[in-house]
């Protein structure tokens, strides 16, 4: 009996040391790092402690918004870019954006006919009056777009979303019969619609589905500079309501994603307003589309927070940003993490104006806007350009931009700047299907999102844009663990189910 006794005993004290020893056990994390110091999306596995500290409580009970996905755009310089490279580097950079060793994009877009990132003004339609659309032809996109999106397809072992926006519709259906401005008429409202199935159908023939439309890219025009066409709010939902939707609804394309605006956040309020004003005017908008132009640094959090109360089963979806108005620097590190990018508002603001848009730095502007997002209610967010030359190009307007790989053809040389690596902290870890969760965060300088992958891992993402380097306490649940981040670094910590 006492035996007896004596083994009941000792196993009680093993369970009770191991559950202690188990509620003790540290957080396991796996840290990857991107810094100005020159980690590019490296593991890192030694901690230095630093003066400066925070603690990050992760709190998975909180949940908010589903990821739709992260990537970068097809557009026609990107692909003839591509296809000047060799085999080997060409290969190398759609590996990088779609394999699952790389940055593994899973939400993209592309343009409906011409943009100012190809090579020339075209259209899918141009034939003057063919109302029927009897010769619409994507011939223009089989010699460049159409390969690289399809070779994107080959390396994705997931798959791929792909959101298309035409800059304009067909010239001789607008008022001012050009590429450039003028509205829509209504009398070309359904062969307008029209269009949208037509190359919706083109493009499924060569074996690419796309996934969802925006009626047409950045409606409050572009000063009148490249392809593009006015829109507003009450005309685009009067199209959307009254002909696209009910078209691609007849014909069994009801599961195209209809994403209204598309242009820069400071508008929401106005356009959110109209497009969800009733049931009968949200019907068939899956979402809505931003930019982040208009501002240098602020990523319009009160914005964000306004369009997701207005309709907050929909989508939030940012479909392009980039460097802009810039020339990229060439294998400079540096450049991309110091303050001497502008955009166009340096340029051309108003002198009243100019403070909202001071000289950044590029990674500063990508991570902090994304984290911000994420944090406020998107659910994706599309880069824009995937490969540009060394002069921001070609691009028929001379309208440069920076895109994160950047290529030489003439000597086949390519160039991840960190840009790359930047969107591959979100895009690589932050899965599909993936719940942004809570984050109890007491340093207001070190931005931080979180969010729970389907396979029950959880991807925090912290960046810190100032010059000191923080140690850091990371909980979850009863567990922790000490890491810290270096002076203007990115990390993503990945912690296991």
């Amino acid at each position: 009996m006492k035996t007896r006794t004596n083994n009941i005993l000792v196993l009680l004290i093993i369970t009770v040391m191991s559950c202690t020893s188990k509620k003790n056990d540290g957080l396991k994390v796996t840290v990857y790092e991107t810094s100005e110091s020159g980690n590019k999306l490296k593991r890192i596995t030694a901690f230095s402690k630093a003066d400066s500290s925070a603690v990050i409580k992760i709190l998975p009970e909180q949940k908010f918004q589903t990821i739709t996905g992260f990537g970068g755009s097809f557009t026609e310089s990107s692909a003839y870019l591509l296809n000047k490279l060799s085999k080997k580097n060409r290969d190398t950079i759609l590996q990088a954006y779609f394999s699952e060793d790389g940055a593994h994009y899973s939400l993209t877009r592309t343009h409906i006919a011409s943009c100012d990132f190809s090579l020339n003004n075209y259209t899918y339609a141009p034939v003057v009056d063919d109302m029927e659309l009897i010769h619409f032809s994507i011939d223009e996109d089989r010699d460049d777009l159409i390969p690289m999106i399809k070779d994107a397809m080959a390396i994705s072992k997931d798959g791929f979303n792909i959101v298309a926006s035409p800059w304009t519709a067909p010239p001789w259906m607008k008022d001012n019969k050009a590429y450039v401005g003028g509205k829509l008429l209504p009398k070309y409202y359904e062969s307008f619609a029209l269009y949208f199935s037509k190359y919706i159908d083109a493009y499924k023939t060569e074996g690419i589905d796309i996934w969802g439309l925006t009626p047409v890219n950045e409606p409050h025009g572009n000063g009148n500079n490249w392809e593009s066409m006015h829109f507003f709010p009450e005309e685009e939902t009067d199209f959307v309501q009254n002909h696209l939707g009910p078209k691609l609804e007849a014909e069994g394309k009801g599961e195209i994603k209809i994403l209204g605006y598309d242009q820069n956040r400071a508008g929401l309020k106005e356009w959110v307003d109209v497009m969800y004003k009733d049931e009968a005017s949200s019907k068939y908008y899956a979402g809505t589309a931003i930019h982040w132009y208009e501002s240098t640094y602020d990523y319009f959090p009160k914005d964000l927070q306004y369009a997701h109360n207005k309709a907050p089963n929909k989508y939030l979806i940012e479909t392009e940003g980039c460097v802009d108005s810039e020339i990229p620097e060439w294998q400079n590190d540096k450049w991309y993490w110091s303050k001497k990018a502008t955009d166009w508002g340096w340029d051309w603001a108003p002198e009243d104006q100019k403070h909202l848009h001071p000289k950044y730095a590029p990674v500063n502007r990508y991570a902090r806007d994304i984290i911000g997002c994420l944090n406020n209610w998107v659910d994706g967010w599309i880069d824009w350009n995937m490969v540009l030359d060394r002069q921001g190009g070609p691009n028929w307007f001379k309208n440069w931009c920076v895109a994160p790989v950047i290529v030489d053809p003439d000597n086949d040389e390519v160039y991840f700047t960190p840009l790359y690596y930047t969107m591959a902290h979100f895009s690589k870890y932050i899965r599909p299907g993936a719940t942004i969760i809570g984050v109890d965060n007491t340093d207001d300088k070190l931005m931080v999102t979180a969010a729970q992958n389907p396979d029950g891992s959880i991807a925090v993402v912290m960046f810190n844009e100032f010059d000191v380097a923080k140690s850091i306490r990371l909980i979850l649940n009863e567990k922790q663990v000490n890491i810290s981040i270096k002076a203007q670094a990115i990390q993503t910590i990945m912690i296991a189910n």
